[in-house]
């Protein structure tokens, strides 16, 4: 569990609204959430011309002391300040490799900087920019809906034969929840050595909270059917499911998803394969099954820009990931003569990853230059040991 401080004082409005308003507003913050607060203090101003150099300058003073990560899905702007770029786990591990830095400035969301906490030493602090850069993915799992969905496993009588795979976009308490359960986190690129561990331990897999790479990976990768799925609903009782139907199971599914690879559609695929003759789709696991089963490739973000850095010249691709990966290798390999495109017509930033912007960035930097620690991301301990078993576990498949 992760603690973050409000801003607001709800005193000062006419009206009181409700916590799950004020959450939703960015006002206030659920210490078992994605969702955090805004930040405390005056943000420069996006206008300001010399932001870049006050970037610049701020890094130069605290020198060896920061150590900046930058996801593939943020802004150029933003990206352009990382020392090292990459996926989430990729930058944790980055992050823990990195003792000498007394800060770890994740650009990226709320779950990546807590996994970063949980591999990097006690005596580093980990620093998200704009406390509000959730998931909405991570999001869609909380603590009690998962206790309570394990009760309901119970309740039928699988729960001993049920082993929790847990993808790296979930929260630390769902990590924990997985550590303390026996199970293990996977990551988009070895989702299937995850789920080949997870059956050899048990009988059943509990797969949290994108159902979607779940199912992709189960059936595209390991040959099951997509009848052997079931999808977990945890806003109707017992799930939205029977007990036969969880007995019957081999792969029950979160109801969580992707809010930018969901959107990716059959249609798309279509659409653009009738637009560019020849052009290969290559689509991130997140998207939805008929968009994978469509697809001539599949792959983790690093997949993805492997593979075009393997392409050779002059072939065309369509890209079904987020847009600021997809724009920053659109112009990265038009000097190579590939053409990249963004899958759908629709433009589809991942709004929280967005949040961090260059005017959070200069902030958080001149604050740590002037020995003001903001936005620490801190899981306590008891969730760290648990969600750092589930981590080890991962690191230990063969």
């Amino acid at each position: 569990m992760t603690t973050a401080q409000s801003t607001v004082d709800s005193s000062d409005l006419d009206v009181q609204p409700t916590p799950l308003a004020q959450l939703l507003l960015g006002r206030e913050a659920d210490p078992r959430s994605e969702r955090g607060v805004e930040c405390p203090g005056d943000l420069p101003s996006p206008s300001d011309p010399g932001l870049v150099e006050r970037a610049r300058a701020a890094k130069e003073r605290l020198g060896d002391k920061v150590f900046v990560l930058g996801h593939h899905y943020q802004r150029d702007e933003v990206i352009q300040f990382a020392d090292v770029t990459g996926d989430s786990f990729k930058l944790a591990r980055d992050a823990a490799a990195r003792p000498e830095a007394e800060y770890i400035v994740f650009c990226g969301v709320h779950f990546m900087a807590e996994s970063a906490d949980i591999l990097t030493g006690d005596d580093q602090k980990v620093v998200l920019p704009d406390l509000a850069a959730g998931c909405s993915m991570a999001d869609m799992a909380t603590a009690e809906q998962v206790a309570e969905c394990w009760d309901v496993l119970t309740e039928a009588g699988i729960a001993e034969r049920v082993v929790p795979v847990s993808y790296m976009n979930s929260s630390a308490d769902i990590k924990a929840f997985t550590g303390k359960h026996g199970g293990t986190i996977c990551t988009s690129s070895n989702a299937k050595r995850a789920l080949e561990w997870a059956f050899e331990q048990g009988e059943q897999v509990l797969f949290l909270p994108d159902q979607h790479l779940g199912r992709n990976t189960a059936v595209r990768d390991m040959g099951m059917s997509l009848e052997d799925c079931v999808v977990y609903n945890p806003h109707k009782p017992n799930g939205g499911l029977t007990a036969e139907q969880l007995w019957d199971a081999k792969m029950i599914l979160w109801r969580g998803h992707c809010s930018v690879h969901g959107r990716f559609s059959l249609e798309s695929v279509e659409d653009v394969r009738a637009r560019i003759p020849g052009v290969n789709v290559l689509v991130h696991p997140e998207c939805k099954h008929e968009v994978v089963a469509a697809a001539d490739h599949v792959g983790s973000t690093e997949h993805i820009i492997q593979a075009l850095e393997a392409a050779p010249a002059g072939s065309k691709w369509a890209i079904g990931t987020e847009l600021n990966l997809v724009r920053r290798l659109a112009n990265r390999f038009a000097a190579e003569d590939k053409e990249v495109v963004f899958l759908d017509k629709t433009v589809c930033f991942c709004s929280t990853m967005n949040r961090i912007d260059l005017p959070h960035l200069v902030w958080t930097l001149e604050s740590l230059a002037d020995g003001k620690l903001v936005n620490r991301i801190e899981v306590d301990r008891e969730t760290e040991r648990f969600a750092k078993l589930a981590l080890e576990r991962m690191l230990a498949l063969p």
